[in-house]
């Protein structure tokens, strides 16, 4: 994944309404949700969602679906799976080994080191 695409990622996911749709439909899986249902459980006018929704697929993060007379909506997991990867590919000094989730540590963080 090349810097301008993670900045177009990171870009469509800094917005409190495409954060939650995001997360919502990373909740959802690959079966996704039809656009009416997320709209309506995030309290969002349909074109308000739209116009969200359309942010995230630019930027690579979800992908869309006809189904019937439904657009469902999806992560796309490959690409989101490609951002966190730039983002952490260098976490700990590169030793991998060091970022797995620890109990005691938060996910993603640095296992403590001495002492």
């Amino acid at each position: 994944m090349n810097v301008k695409d993670v900045i177009a990622g990171l870009g469509a996911l800094a917005q409190e309404h495409r954060l939650a749709a995001f997360r919502e439909l990373v909740q959802q899986g690959p079966d996704g949700l039809p656009a009416g249902v997320l709209a309506e459980r995030l309290g969002l006018a349909p074109a308000t969602l739209s116009f969200h929704l359309s942010q995230l697929s630019n930027a690579g993060l979800v992908a869309s679906r006809r189904q019937g007379r439904l657009i469902i909506y999806s992560v796309d997991v490959g690409r989101f799976q490609a951002l966190l990867g730039f983002l952490t590919e260098n976490c700990c000094q590169g030793n991998a080994d060091l970022c797995q989730p620890r109990p005691g540590v938060r996910a993603g963080g640095c296992a403590p080191t001495g002492d």
